[in-house]
């Protein structure tokens, strides 16, 4: 009997349909577009007050980075008349400015920035069609994986990486036998396991460096809202670290230090209220992906309760600064869907 092979079709046009960009590929590229905008008026500022040669090195590539990303995102926003976002300018920044953080602050930093980076971006990917803007976030993705190796090396080399706690490789496999494995408050409760401390761990190191933005941009806020806003945040951000290092400290196993100490005693601002306030309500958006991150790879209920318990308090705490920056006309609205009733009712 004879096989039937599949016939093979194929199209006379060659040229390959006009996509439209998607919701999902307009609004991060919408995203990375404004976050490399303050970021680029950031490093930049880093860049006037850095003494070590291998830091100043990977602050010029991570600008570099960004300015490419920035460009890449124009022509494909300009192919398709979207106008181009403001975001940050020079306007935004005084590179004049004294310093207000220490070299070994920029590694923390950039650490930081590139895991929130990473999070943005590898979500995208999956939703990405169009093959210019799923080509731009994969190149998106590689550079900042690679800038965080980089770092990762830099610090270990420099002996600034604190490295997560050291666990037991067991001796065999073993079975969860009882529901008394998820206790957290009452009866026996088990030790962390590698994920848990995993996150906590993480979740100390994101704050770490977090809190140091905090207490700098506490010092040079030029308006007394959003000085209170830093104050409060550095308060909110200090409760999680000392929870963390609670559920830790209780099971002999280190903490991520505080890097407190890498802030100058500068009062002079480098940097505009408006993009102080955007960077932290950025960084405390992060922190609510990484805390539901968390809480969904736990399975212990008192560490689930306490990361409901910082997930509420982000949510308010970024709910009042989007609330600030509404009423001082800084926000800029992203790309959204039509609104057909307004379009009826105005008829």
């Amino acid at each position: 009997m004879k096989s039937i092979k599949p016939i093979k079709i194929t199209s006379k046009h060659t040229d390959q349909p006009y996509e439209k960009l998607t919701s999902a590929e307009l609004g991060k590229l919408w995203a990375v577009y404004m976050g490399n905008t303050m970021s680029k008026c950031v490093i930049s500022y880093y860049l006037q007050h850095v003494n070590d040669k291998d830091i100043k090195e990977i602050l010029k590539n991570a600008l570099t980075i960004g300015n490419e990303f920035l460009k890449d995102i124009k022509t494909i926003f300009e192919k398709e008349h979207f106008p181009i976002p403001i975001g940050f300018t020079e306007d935004d920044v005084n590179l004049g400015a004294p310093r207000l953080f220490a070299d070994e602050f920029y590694l923390h930093y950039l650490k930081y920035a590139a895991k929130a980076g990473l999070s943005l971006y590898s979500t995208a990917i999956p939703l990405m069609l169009r093959k210019d803007v799923r080509d731009f976030i994969l190149k998106c993705n590689q550079l900042t994986t690679d800038l965080l190796v980089t770092l990762n090396d830099t610090l270990k080399e420099k002996g600034y990486l604190t490295r997560p706690p050291v666990i037991p490789i067991p001796e065999k496999v073993e079975f969860v036998q009882k529901e008394s494995y998820f206790n957290g408050f009452l009866g026996h409760v088990r030790p962390l396991h590698g994920l848990e401390i995993a996150h906590l761990y993480d979740n100390m190191e994101n704050n770490s460096t977090s809190k140091v933005l905090l207490i700098g941009f506490g010092q040079v806020a030029q308006t007394e809202k959003v000085r209170e806003f830093m104050h409060r945040g550095k308060e909110i951000t200090m409760k999680h670290i000392e929870s963390c290092r609670q559920q830790l400290h209780k099971e002999d196993l280190p903490a991520h230090p505080l890097l407190d100490d890498l802030v100058e005693n500068s009062t002079f601002a480098p940097f505009s209220d408006k993009l102080m306030m955007f960077h932290k309500i950025d960084m405390f958006s992060m922190k609510i992906r990484s805390y539901a991150n968390a809480s969904s790879l736990n399975g212990r209920h008192d560490i689930g309760a306490m990361y409901s318990k910082f997930l509420l308090d982000i949510g308010l705490y970024v709910q009042d600064g989007a609330k600030i920056f509404i009423e001082e006309g800084w926000m800029e609205q992203p790309p959204q869907a039509v609104d057909r009733d307004s379009m009826s009712s105005n008829k």
